[in-house]
């Protein structure tokens, strides 16, 4: 692919995004370097943040409809899933659900 641009106004672009990438995240470093407690709804607001973000990445991959309603509830991804938010449910550790979750999808695509 070729663009009108040169070599010197793509590198400036790049190196203009990584800098302004770095004071956005050096923003949050500093700011929160300055505060010598954090108020206590942000620190229980934040313990909600890894889990959040593992259902934000793993749902669009569970819900799928299939063509059918018996398809959708054999599918192997969704009965991981439903095992996994068990685990999750009952565990409260991450790392214990991603791996039951993992070990289920295995375990339901030989079975299913």
């Amino acid at each position: 692919m070729t663009t009108t641009y040169g070599p010197s106004s793509v590198w400036v672009v790049v190196l203009a995004v990584g800098f302004l990438t770095f004071c956005i995240r050096y923003s949050f470093v500093y700011l929160f370097g300055r505060i010598d407690g954090m108020p206590p709804r942000i620190e229980a607001a934040l313990r909600y943040v890894p889990a959040a973000v593992l259902a934000a990445l793993v749902a669009p991959a569970v819900v799928d409809p299939g063509p059918t309603v018996s398809a959708t509830l054999a599918d192997d991804r969704l009965v991981a899933g439903l095992v996994a938010a068990a685990v999750a449910w009952y565990t409260e550790d991450v790392f214990a659900t991603i791996g039951v979750g993992m070990a289920a999808l295995w375990l339901a695509g030989a079975v299913l």
